[in-house]
């Protein structure tokens, strides 16, 4: 990887995903340089327009312009927002063909660059395009990351937090598997200060498992209320994106829920999928292997044969 004095991101799709992507990374000046590229140059041009006019209200100025496929040779994190977007009542996997054909051109062009850094894909069905990015670049699994279930596991830790009334960041627990319908939450390994949730249960009375699961199918379906109500969603992920980018440029070695490369770890090999990971300069340092119960395994399992079953046709072994 090429080592530069100041960080440069590239973001490729300038929809309403890439440009909360962006606003959110000037707004903490997370990134010394940010050139954004998409097919709709004016679009592109408007938005690197819009950011520079508030730059005088950052906290340190963002050098951001419009580029081109050229600009991310020297880019330390190229992240893909680009993509045909999902429609009300379309799942994340009815997206798989449109995107793949998408993405193959797009990671060519980035790798023609001479790109040698970090991939960050944020497009649906994130599990399937962050595997093809990884096929379609040639890059170390290491090096391509998904924002896989940081979403989810974000908006489980906020409703744990407003049901306990408990503030989210004291809610550890995690949403892990696809990013999507199979996805499963970790309540073997959720706790509030230290106390795990099925004691707080325990405890208190006016706390049901029964409330538990139905907070979990409103993780779960979160998108699709949405965008049933607005069209779509891009404020929650561009800010999971940016505190993806912010713990890869500063090196935090930060546990983030993800989508990375399985290679045994959970029982689970050759596929991409959200799990907690240390995250750091070098892209995923490690996967933190959670110890699941009987039940979280199988429906794990079970997450991994659906994006497999996609998988499959599309990325048959040579």
């Amino acid at each position: 990887m090429k080592q530069r004095n100041v960080n440069r991101v590239a973001l490729i799709g300038a929809g309403s995903v890439g440009s909360s992507y962006a606003f959110a990374l000037l707004n903490q000046s997370i990134t010394e340089e940010l050139v954004i590229i998409d097919l709709n140059e004016n679009k592109a041009m408007g938005d690197a327009m819009d950011l520079n006019h508030g730059k005088v209200f950052a906290p340190n100025p963002t050098k951001t312009w419009y580029g081109t496929y050229s600009d991310c040779k020297d880019a330390d994190i190229v992240c893909i927002c680009a993509g045909a977007n999902q429609k009300p009542g379309e799942t994340r996997l009815d997206l798989v063909e449109k995107n793949l054909r998408i993405f193959k051109g797009i990671v060519e062009e980035i790798m023609a660059s001479g790109f040698d850094g970090i991939f960050l894909i944020a497009t649906n069905p994130v599990d399937i395009l962050t595997y093809a990015t990884w096929k379609f670049s040639g890059l170390p699994k290491e090096r391509i990351i998904g924002s896989g279930t940081i979403l989810d596991t974000g908006r489980f830790r906020f409703l744990l937090g407003e049901y306990f009334d408990i503030a989210p960041a004291n809610v550890h627990a995690y949403i892990i598997g696809e990013h999507g319908d199979t996805e499963l939450p970790v309540w073997s390994h959720a706790d509030i200060g230290g106390i795990s949730i099925t004691e707080l249960i325990k405890r208190n009375p006016e706390y049901t498992m029964k409330d538990l699961d139905e907070l979990f199918i409103n993780v779960r379906d979160a998108a699709y209320q949405i965008i049933e109500k607005k069209g779509a969603t891009f404020y929650g992920i561009a800010m999971g994106l940016a505190r993806i980018t912010k713990a890869i440029l500063n090196n935090e070695n930060s546990v983030l829920t993800v989508s990375t490369y399985l290679d045994g770890e959970y029982g689970t090999e050759d596929v991409y999928m959200g799990v907690p990971a240390v995250v750091n300069r070098n892209g995923i340092r490690e996967i933190v292997e959670l110890t699941l119960n009987e039940q979280e395994r199988q429906q794990f399992k079970h997450s991994a044969n659906v994006l497999k079953e996609i998988l499959a046709p599309n990325f048959k072994e040579q």
